[in-house]
Parts: structure tokens; C-alpha cells; sequence
């Protein structure tokens, strides 16, 4: 019997690099919370510490002489390669909240994901129809009837849960290439207080919600409920259900996921690693140049979440952004 297939997190395990400690049996989004004192700028200072810090950590990886491999996903590679191993389906079944990328963010990943591309011609892309920002994962690596269990319980929550975004809108900025040995994404920051640059939302926009940009308050004031906010909102609603929530990881980043590494031809050597530690660095520069707080540019680089779809309650084999939706809540 072949040995089972090894998860890419086993390797390459996501870890909190902003300095705060998570008490244990908490809500673990309240501590970062807390940490801030109510500053959305603080908030913002954490997440950016967070994604420099892995960063620079994945740099010396790919530049290091000790250097050998990429971590490639095997399940992704049987999923795009049958002939690995015919008739190989993903068991890995998951529960999850997304919050769905509005149109303007799905141009912007796309124009990243064609500047890397010209650098890694073998890079797995993800799908547009599939990116996601995972708002909360409650499980992961069931089999269907668990999963249908854990929906069972949760199912009155949902719609409530599902519209959170509707009444509750955080912002998202400062969109940069995060990168490690298994995978590429587009991560952002809490806003703090930046100029709105996002399309208005589709009229007539109610007037008890504080939409950013759309009140008397400045955005300092709005950006005091933060995407961290959502995240601690969302896990207190799943888990006033009974259900114990289940994530593998749980750290300051919000990102996407651009694409993977399936095979380590366009990175085994030296050289190749430096190009592409090169281009990503390059897009990085493009990215802050040419779109962060730049109004009326060709792209928009910021994201308030929930604008066009509410949060995607969602469960199955969507590791890669597959699956069903159960339910998916009101945007604006």
C-alpha cells in the first residue's frame, strides 16, 4: 500500500510572526484585538510585521546555498496530472466562510498573476472564479458525513453569519506578493485611516450602515472595525452553534491564493531562484508604486469586504476553491 499523501502545511506550517500571544481556550482573533487598543493602525502594523517577516524569512530559503526543493502539493499535482495516479479524488473535505474578491480585485490578481507567470512558465494559477480570502476555516480534512454533521449544527447561523459583511464593512489595502516554498498569494492589510478608492456601493445604499467614504466620520473612524474584527465576529457565531472551530492555521494575513508550484523546473537553480525572487520583488515595487492610494489609477488596491457578494458559507473538497456553497450572503 502506497504511504499516504503528505499535506503541504506539514512542511511549510503557517506560523503567527507578529508577536502576539493567543491565549489558550480564547476567541484567538481577540488577542491581536486587544493588542491594538482599538488603533486600526496598530492592527495594520501587526499585519505588515507578519507578512515582512515571512517574507524575509522565504527569501533565504529560496537563496540559501543549503536550498533543495520546492515543496510541491501531491494532491494538487494528481488533481492536474490523472496519469500520476488515475482515479485519484481529494478526501479532504472542508467547511469554511470566504469572503468572495470583488471585480476590480479579480483584474488585479489576474495582472499579477500574468507578471509572474512570464517569470515561472510552469506555475500552477489559480482560477478567478475560484479565489477566495478565507474569513474563517471551522474544519478541514473530513469525510462528507462529518462535515455534514458539523452543517447540520450550524445551518440556523449561517444566514446571519453569511450577511455579516452587509451591515459590518472592514477595508482592505496595500495589496503585496507573499510568498513561500509551496506557493504564491496576494495579501493586504487592515486599513488605517486611507483614502477610499473603491467603486461606491450599488444605490440606494441604506443609511443607518457606515460605508466607508460615505459618512461624515473620517475613515479613521470606520477603519475601527477591522477585517481582524470580521474574523473574531464570525468565529464567536460559529462557536455560540456548539461546534468546535477547527482551523489549521490562525494568523494575521489576509491573502489569496495566485497559484502553486507543481514541478521544480523553473526553479532549480540558483540562478532561476534569484530571477524569480527578482520578479516577485519587482511586482512588489510596481504594486506599491502604482497602486496603493492611487486614485483613478488603471487598478484599485483596495477591497471592502463584501462589496458585490456577502460571505460564501461553503463546504466539500475546496481545497483549491472547489466545493458547494450552502449559502452566500447579500453584498453591496
Amino acid at each position: 500500500m502506497a504511504p499516504p499523501l503528505e499535506s503541504t502545511d506539514l512542511r511549510n506550517k503557517l506560523e503567527d510572526l507578529s508577536g502576539v500571544v493567543v491565549e489558550h481556550g480564547a476567541n484567538p482573533y481577540e488577542a491581536l484585538i486587544k493588542a491594538c487598543h482599538g488603533s486600526p493602525a496598530n492592527m495594520q502594523s501587526l499585519y505588515e510585521v507578519h507578512r515582512r517577516t515571512r517574507n524575509s524569512q522565504q527569501r533565504k530559503k529560496f537563496l540559501s546555498p543549503n536550498f533543495k526543493e520546492l515543496i510541491l502539493d501531491p494532491y494538487l499535482l494528481r488533481l492536474e496530472n490523472p496519469n500520476v495516479e488515475p482515479g485519484f479524488r481529494d478526501p479532504r473535505n472542508c467547511l469554511v466562510f470566504w469572503a468572495r474578491p470583488p471585480d476590480h480585485i479579480l483584474k488585479l490578481a489576474s495582472h499579477v498573476q500574468m507578471l509572474l507567470k512570464k517569470a515561472a512558465p510552469n506555475l500552477y494559477l489559480m482560477a478567478l472564479y475560484r479565489m477566495h480570502l478565507t474569513a474563517l476555516e471551522v474544519t478541514h480534512s473530513r469525510t462528507p458525513e462529518e462535515i455534514a454533521d458539523l452543517v447540520t449544527a450550524i445551518r440556523p447561523a449561517i444566514p446571519s453569519i453569511t450577511n455579516l459583511t452587509f451591515a459590518r464593512r472592514s477595508r482592505l489595502v496595500k495589496p503585496l506578493v507573499s510568498y513561500d516554498l509551496s506557493a504564491i498569494a496576494l495579501s493586504f492589510l487592515p486599513a488605517a485611516g486611507e483614502k477610499v478608492l473603491s467603486p461606491p456601493p450599488v444605490p440606494p445604499h441604506a443609511e443607518h450602515i457606515v460605508h466607508p467614504g460615505l459618512t461624515r466620520a473620517s475613515t479613521k473612524d470606520s477603519d475601527v472595525y477591522t477585517y481582524h474584527h470580521l474574523r473574531r465576529d464570525v468565529f464567536e457565531l460559529v462557536q455560540a452553534t456548539g461546534v468546535e472551530v477547527d482551523s489549521r492555521y490562525v494568523v494575521p494575513s489576509a491573502h489569496i491564493t495566485l497559484g502553486r508550484y507543481l514541478t521544480q523546473a523553473d526553479h532549480e537553480t540558483a540562478e532561476a531562484r534569484e530571477r524569480w525572487i527578482r520578479a516577485i520583488d519587482d511586482v512588489n515595487g510596481w504594486l506599491e508604486k502604482e497602486v496603493w492610494d492611487v486614485p483613478d489609477g488603471e487598478f484599485i488596491g483596495e477591497w471592502i469586504v463584501g462589496q458585490e457578494r456577502g460571505l460564501d458559507a461553503r463546504n466539500g473538497t475546496l481545497w483549491y476553491g472547489g466545493g458547494r456553497t450552502i449559502m452566500q450572503g447579500e453584498g453591496f
